[in-house]
């Protein structure tokens, strides 16, 4: 991995987005991927080139089939995580606290209480986002009056922290709280302007920190904020920063290596000319991105909906208002719409839906997966039989 470099100029763009930054963690100076680092050229294609799945696969019966199902109490939100453990944000059962931590274990589908209360010591300091993998948990704190916020990690051993909890990060009104990812040992972040703060022209930075470290690594810097969060699949982390210069906006979908710690670019889709994705995750060598707007330029990817493909090998595309970020294995696509799912077939050009479960509110099952998977994780909420209102949160599992 190169070295990080001390210099004038690479101090001071690390420090643009950093003067919030926590003391428990320290940041090396400078950045992997810096913005003006040569990119490619936008991939403006004819919108009638990518294979219109909805008009052109076959129907057929869904292959995939539930595997396990649980049931937890209403007010549990789960969160797409990689391994066995799936974080989840708990309504408290009073207004102190309003949310807690938990964790649900994919094996037994016992939930498991993991941040009690946040550790901000505020009244107004809440728990609002969560994520983990099998060893390592990490969560955001955000005061709701003064907007400030702390994103922290601690090691994850069974269900339960271990060892001392680390404040990763730190940002008050002027920075959106950090959309983050967490895999293996590795906590990656976004640190943004907020679109309302006094800061907003300022460049946006992805940090990279290993559980134990003393200090997180600059890795990815955008001219300006992140089109997407973070993304996790498989031997890669898919980013979307804004690339090619400060004036004119191009968001580029970027799949970089999680082996190296984000070192090695593996594949980018620079999109049209301020065309902005709206969710942005790869399966396999396959780029699967939607945008959730139609625009008055930009070609096929100009238009509103989901493009599975490379900017080498050609898209198909599924015409559907896109929701929630998709997820995958080999040929098989999985993406929410409306209140359901469809999973395509990209090798045998076949277009099917998972059933719902059972008496789901209007807005159907969101993921606990994103990405490259092996098994994928729906949750919803449903509702009580003889009363017709939310009663339960329903958790299911599907082998890919």
């Amino acid at each position: 991995m190169r070295a990080p470099k001390l210099t004038r100029r690479s101090f001071f763009k690390a420090a643009a987005a950093g003067s919030a930054v926590a003391a428990a963690v320290g940041v090396l100076a400078g950045c992997t991927h810096e913005a003006d680092e040569p990119t490619g050229d936008p991939v403006v294609v004819d919108e009638d080139s990518a294979e219109d799945i909805l008009s052109t696969f076959s129907e057929a019966s869904a292959p995939i089939s539930v595997e396990s199902t649980w049931s937890i109490p209403l007010g549990n939100v789960l969160h797409p995580a990689e391994g066995t453990w799936i974080p989840v944000t708990t309504a408290g059962s009073s207004a102190t606290p309003m949310v807690k931590a938990s964790a649900l274990s994919l094996e037994t589908g016992q939930l498991s209480e993991v941040v009690s209360e946040p550790i901000g010591q505020h009244t107004t300091t809440v728990i609002y986002d969560a994520r983990c993998s099998d060893s390592v948990y990490a969560w955001v704190e955000l005061d709701y009056v003064t907007r400030e916020w702390t994103l922290y990690a601690s090691s994850f051993v069974g269900g339960a922290l271990q060892g001392e909890t680390t404040a990763l990060w730190k940002g008050d009104k002027d920075f959106d709280p950090a959309p983050f990812a967490v895999s293996g040992s590795r906590v990656i972040w976004q640190v943004q302007p907020s679109t309302s703060g006094t800061r907003t022209s300022e460049h946006s930075f992805c940090y990279l920190w290993h559980s134990g470290d003393a200090e997180a690594k600059a890795v990815v810097e955008s001219f300006g904020r992140f089109a997407t969060a973070p993304q996790v699949s498989g031997d890669s982390v898919i980013l979307t920063p804004r690339v090619r210069s400060d004036s004119v906006v191009f968001y580029g979908v970027t799949a970089y290596s999680l082996s190296d710690d984000l070192e090695t670019q593996l594949d980018q889709l620079v999109m049209p000319q301020s065309v902005r994705p709206f969710r942005a995750t790869r399966v396999g060598e396959r780029f699967l991105v939607s945008v959730e707007a139609s625009y008055s330029s930009g070609g096929l990817l100009g238009q509103m909906g989901t493009y599975i493909g490379t900017a080498s090998g050609g898209f198909s595309r599924l015409n559907r208002e896109p929701s929630e970020c998709g997820c995958g294995k080999g040929d098989l696509f999985i993406v929410k719409s409306n209140a359901t799912y469809l999973t395509m077939d990209l090798a045998s050009k076949q277009l099917s839906s998972l059933p719902s479960a059972d008496r789901i509110v209007d807005y159907g099952e969101y993921p606990a997966r994103t990405g490259e998977c092996d098994l994928f994780v729906t949750f919803s909420t449903v509702k009580d039989a003889s009363t017709g209102y939310p009663a339960s949160v329903t958790v299911r599992t599907f082998r890919l």
